[in-house]
């Protein structure tokens, strides 16, 4: 008899959401890239589930100029307009001019910091994830002292839809913490 796979329950059976959760969530990242398209996304993922958003995500790419930071601090009220109108995202102006507006803030950090990768993997001690030892999902805190810390800094430096529930899903998914239960066949 073959032994079933064990994976986290959240990504229930949805192709998609198995996917992420095989190949992404929970690996480190560190290329200020993708770090931007999860401050994007998980930013427009306030109030809503994350499936919502990773459903949207190419429609995120194409409007968000690749995830090119560069390319949407610069992006104009008429930018605004035409996200406003594009079915592929969540037609938030909150969320919208929030992106734009961390865009910029994130390459101000970048600048002080040599990249938003050394800034936020600072906060973790040594640089390294955190890997919790997790038997089920109820194990799983929303919220962490680092994450407040994270998103207090953050706030002060003017950054917005980022408090410490979204900084804290923003750091499962980019591998600052790893919270695969034990068991999961992507758990490392």
């Amino acid at each position: 008899m073959e032994k079933a796979l064990i994976r986290c329950s959240w990504c229930g059976n949805d192709p998609l959401y198995i996917k992420y959760h095989d190949e992404e969530w929970g690996r480190p990242v560190r290329d200020d890239r993708v770090l931007f398209e999860f401050l994007i996304l998980e930013g427009a993922q306030a109030g809503l589930s994350w499936i919502t958003i990773l459903r949207r995500r190419e429609g995120y790419r194409k409007a968000f100029a690749g995830f090119d930071v560069h390319k949407v601090a610069v992006f104009t009220a008429d930018d605004v307009d035409r996200l406003m109108n594009d079915p592929g995202i969540i037609r938030n102006k909150l969320k919208v001019n929030a992106a734009i507006g961390n865009a910029k803030l994130f390459i101000t950090i970048q600048k002080e910091f040599g990249s938003f990768a050394d800034y936020i993997w600072g906060f973790m001690p040594g640089n390294e994830p955190l890997i919790h030892n997790i038997r089920d999902l109820g194990g799983l805190p929303v919220r962490t002292e680092i994450s407040d810390d994270i998103s207090r800094d953050m706030k002060k430096r003017g950054f917005k839809f980022f408090g410490t529930t979204i900084c804290y899903a923003f750091m499962q998914a980019t591998g600052m913490v790893n919270d695969h239960i034990e068991g999961c066949i992507a758990r490392y």
